[in-house]
Order: C-alpha cells, then structure tokens, then sequence
C-alpha cells in the first residue's frame, strides 16, 4: 500500500440500470433543470426495454478505475456482503485493475444495490446502504487520497479520516462529497474541510453546503475556499466549470459532445477523477481542468459510469483534437 498512488474511499454498489420505455413516463421540466420530474400513473403497470446490471460502481470506485486508465496505481477502501454481488464486485475491480486488498467483505450482510430508472439520457436512482462498520484500516502512505460518499452512519470515519490526514501532510486529500456529506453541512464536517486539498461539487451543492442562495460562481469559490480546502472546483452544467486556488479562478467549457449522451451516470466522477489525477500526474490546474471534461464527454457515450473511462493516449488524442474555443480562461 505504499507505493500506492491513488486510493479511493467510499460506498460501493452494483447498479441495474432500468431502460424505460418512451409510452409511459411523462417530465415535467423547470427552466433551469433543478427540480424536474419524472411522472408514471399510479397503479399503472410501466413497461421497460431491458435491464443491464453493471457491477462495482458508486462515485469512489468510478474513480478508482479511472485513475488505473489514466495511468496511476490505484486502491479502493470499501465494504461489501458476502454474497453473490460481492464476489462479482471485487472481481470486477481486479480486472479493471484495482488493487482489492482494503475491501472487507461482511457475513450476513448485502452489497449495496441500486435501481436505476433510466429516462432518455438522464436517471433517477433508487437507493439503499446497507449499514457497514467503517474503519480506516492500515492504508500506507497513498500520495492521494480520493473521498466520496457514505452512508449516514458513517460520521465518525469522517472525524477518522481528518485526524489522520493532519497526521500525513504528505498525502493529499480530495473531496467529492455525495447526498448524505452534502447534507450534514459545513460545520459538522469542519475538520475534514481544513485538511482538503481538492473540493468538488455543482453550483446547487455548494449553495446547500454553504446555506446561500448566492449564485455567482467567483462567491462560491471563495466561500468553499474560506472552509479549507486550497482548491475548490465548481461545475455548473453546460456553463462548464470553474477553480479557484486562493489566488486564481479558470474556468473551462464543456467538451463538446460527439452525439446525443446516452446515460449521464458518472460525469461528474469522472470529471473529478480525471482532475485529481491529473494533478498527481505532475499537470498544473489549468491542464488539469483542460483533461477532465474530456472523460466526462466520453462517459456519458456509453451505459454505466466506467465503460466510457479513457486511457491517458486516447484522451490525449482527444485534447488535440479540440476546438479552437476549448480552452481554459482566467476569470478577472
């Protein structure tokens, strides 16, 4: 575990994606995205297209196969059942080529599984964490920690994690909260904040996160700096995203996309992924945030959060082939 260079922290589950079919499912759609729904008829039967069950996923093991393709020794901590599903999982990260050793697999307990109802290119996924006991076990001297989301009894690993960090400054920590480390707020995670070096989130979650309706994104990135973290990186949709490292704020438009996504499950991880790999690659922020939409493009290519996952040749060759306007902009 020394030797590795990228070990991801977080919940793991096997996702069944369910294709809905077009007849029966109706969207109500706001203007700017936030809130829309998806609608069925109560007591109707709603017809589907077809199941694809995809095995090892959840924001921290996204990022621990994309830090494999990009190059990167890469571990994952995390819990699974013994079961059927668990086995399947951990089979799937050695092939993907994550190192496995830090998963503790729980008799008499299930590996999380979620339902994805899947609309057109977008999902809304149903849920459950089984209840793990969280330790943070004997992980080395990783040179990057990547961490992300957790189930809600898990607020004392949080108080574990940023004890241990202020114990190895050597490791860099990044930090992608999921639903539940959104919700618990800026204070009640205040010592994980100080010790961050990589923050990420949307413009929606750092207004929840820093309890402002405040909308512009210069704000927003010094406020999430003002908690700790010496970089915060802000997405905002086709609007594309922002960072800020206490001096400078760039910001980078979307790639453009080939086609119509198919799936949006995991743009965000790999956005993230990419960003903090890139770093650890030895690239500066403004390269780095030129890399990462162009996994988030190609994930969104394809069913799932990892299949799309780039190598470092092929998003390289990407990167040349950008237009002109992709390029990355200092914000005055």
């Amino acid at each position: 575990m020394n030797n590795i260079d990228f070990l991801a922290i977080g919940d793991i589950t096997a996702d069944a994606f369910i294709r809905l079919s077009g007849n029966d499912a109706d969207i109500i759609k706001n203007p700017n995205e936030e809130g829309s729904k998806i609608c069925f008829n109560f007591g109707d039967k709603i017809e589907y297209d077809f199941v694809k069950q995809v095995y090892a996923v959840g924001n921290s093991p996204n990022a621990a196969v994309s830090a494999v393709r990009l190059g990167l020794s890469s571990s994952l901590l995390a819990n699974v059942g013994k079961d059927d599903l668990g086995e399947k999982t951990i089979a799937t990260l050695k092939e993907n080529g994550v190192t496995t050793s830090l998963i503790r697999t729980h008799a008499g307990k299930k590996t999380n599984q979620h339902y994805v109802l899947w609309y057109g290119a977008e999902r809304t996924i149903l849920i459950n964490h089984e209840e793990y006991p969280y330790e943070l076990s004997n992980i080395g001297d990783p040179q990057w920690i990547y961490f992300s989301s957790l189930g809600e009894k898990s607020i004392e690993f949080h108080h574990a994690l940023a004890a241990w960090q202020k114990e190895h400054p050597k490791t860099k920590l990044a930090f992608q909260p999921g639903t539940f480390q959104i919700r618990l707020g800026k204070d009640k995670l205040k010592d994980l904040y100080e010790v961050t070096e990589l923050f990420f989130c949307n413009v929606q979650e750092a207004q929840r996160i820093l309890e402002t309706e405040e909308s512009d994104i210069k704000a927003l990135l010094k406020s999430m700096c003002a908690l700790g973290p010496r970089i915060s990186i802000i997405t905002d949709g086709p609007r594309g995203a922002y960072t800020y490292d206490g001096e400078e704020i760039w910001h980078m438009p979307m790639y453009p996309d080939p086609k119509e996504p198919l799936d949006r499950t995991g743009a965000g991880d790999s956005f993230a992924s990419t960003f903090t790999a890139m770093l650890a690659l030895g690239e500066s922020v403004p390269e780095a945030l030129r890399r990462a939409p162009i996994n988030s493009m190609s994930v969104v290519q394809y069913i799932g959060a990892q299949e799309g996952l780039l190598s470092r040749e092929v998003l390289e060759e990407h990167l040349k082939n950008a237009p002109a306007d992709y390029k990355a902009t200092k914000v005055e």
